[in-house]
């Protein structure tokens, strides 16, 4: 009787990562073997090498993964940011931002400018560096927010809804003060303020600055109930200088007033 052939070592240690739900080592295992073939570290050294490749590989997916719940979008790294072109804008500050401090410190950051000076590349940016550091991140347009727990309440998914706008770690609301708000909108942006006052963070872009917040809102006295909150205790970023977004070239005589 013909002897059974002995199991590939291999296959058999693929199995049982793949078993220990060890998945990228079972990918890599090859790969692995060749690194120590070449290397010959210790056992010790071997097996903390191979741990280390597969911590690495679950760590970067559960970061896709927040990054996707958050609707962040195509970031850039802080690095590319041009800086010398905001000469009012401490890169320091903004580095500090990056540590994700003021979120244990539950703050606010506030982002306001004329358009195209790079608030949102920032915004994204402390997103992208929240989500890294394995906090639960939620970017969103201010209309979009709004419209969202608008519908929310006729389709009785609203408690749903707000919970992820008013409960994640950290809040970015992006296009803050384009056109007024109706006192149903208005309300709504004071319930989600006032539900993360000091409980969560909230980072808010906007080209309009406080002072006008009383023309976008119905009332006065929403107006400085809604800017108090977002201030209080706040890091303020002001984003002044030329727009990044600029024409490729210009025909004609300049109009009026421009």
């Amino acid at each position: 009787m013909a002897k059974a052939p002995e199991p590939d070592p291999l296959e058999a240690a693929r199995a049982l990562a793949i078993q220990l739900n060890l998945t990228t080592i079972a990918r890599e295992l090859s790969a692995i073997l060749a690194r120590a073939e070449s290397t010959s570290p210790s056992f010790s050294e071997f097996l903390r090498q191979a741990l280390e490749i597969e911590q690495a590989a679950r760590r970067e997916r559960k970061i896709q993964r927040r990054l996707r719940w958050s609707r962040i979008g195509a970031t850039i790294p802080l690095s590319d940011f041009d800086f010398a072109v905001r000469p009012q804008l401490s890169p320091a500050v903004v580095r500090e931002l990056a540590t994700c401090r003021y979120i244990e410190e539950r703050r606010n950051v506030i982002l306001v400018g004329r358009p195209s000076t790079g608030k949102t590349s920032i915004a994204k940016i402390l997103g992208r560096a929240a989500c890294e550091r394995g906090l639960s991140v939620y970017y969103t347009p201010m209309a979009e927010m709004l419209a969202a727990l608008h519908a929310a309440r006729a389709d009785g998914t609203y408690r749903k809804v707000f919970r992820r706008v008013g409960q994640s770690s950290l809040l970015v609301i992006d296009d803050a003060g384009f056109g007024e708000l109706d006192p149903q909108n208005a309300n709504e942006l004071f319930k989600v303020v006032r539900e993360r006052h000091r409980q969560r963070s909230t980072i808010l872009v906007s080209n309009l600055p406080f002072k006008q917040w009383a023309e976008l809102l119905p009332s006065p006295g929403l107006a400085v109930a809604i800017v108090d909150r977002l201030l209080d205790d706040a890091t303020v970023l002001r984003f002044s200088g030329k727009p990044f977004r600029q024409p490729r070239d210009i025909h004609g005589e300049p109009l009026d007033g421009e």
